[in-house]
């Protein structure tokens, strides 16, 4: 497999590149985490995206994805790129969720995260250095390289959550 011909699941999720350069490879694995998350999402209505994992948890898939759209808009943009943004969904981490704000929306922001991500990073080296914003590590330095690591890392972890609540709303497992 060549970064020119890449391969796909049988659900449709880009397999990452198994061989080839640093950055490519990445990408590469972050767009699949990306597609896991979708995937999990997919076939579900509003309702079914509300419904918490289990007792306490209030964790939904809904909430998974403007979680995810918060955390694609601080790492890529505010850390990476320096810019000042608000955040998406207020002061929460966009766990949060609002009866007028279904999947669809929150799909289209997620996507749009994206794509303002890439964008703001796509002409910069692995090693440029960002400063994080704020929390207990506000002020320190971080490559490129060490954001995109963290999110394979950031959606690995709730993809995994995905997963459960995906199962407990319809039994789909796996993927």
């Amino acid at each position: 497999m060549t970064a020119e011909t890449p391969l796909t699941l049988p659900d449709g999720r880009p397999v990452p590149l198994l061989t080839g350069e640093e950055r490519p490879m990445l990408e590469s694995w972050l767009a699949f985490h990306r597609a896991t998350l979708e995937l999990k999402c997919a076939g579900l209505d509003d309702t079914q995206v509300r419904t918490a994992s289990a007792k306490p948890s209030s964790l939904t898939l809904l909430g998974l994805v403007q979680h995810l759209a918060e955390v694609e808009r601080n790492w890529f943009q505010r850390v990476a790129a320096g810019l000042d943004v608000p955040p998406l969904y207020g002061e929460g981490n966009g766990y949060a969720l609002e009866p007028e704000r279904g999947l669809d929306e929150a799909l289209e922001v997620w996507r749009r995260e994206i794509a303002r991500g890439d964008e703001v990073c796509a002409g910069r080296s692995l090693d440029d250095v960002g400063r994080i914003a704020d929390g207990f590590m506000a002020g320190l330095e971080v490559s490129l390289r060490w954001v995109y690591v963290h999110m394979i890392e950031e959606y690995a972890r709730h993809n995994g959550h995905a997963d459960i609540v995906r199962e407990r709303i319809d039994g789909v497992t796996g993927a």
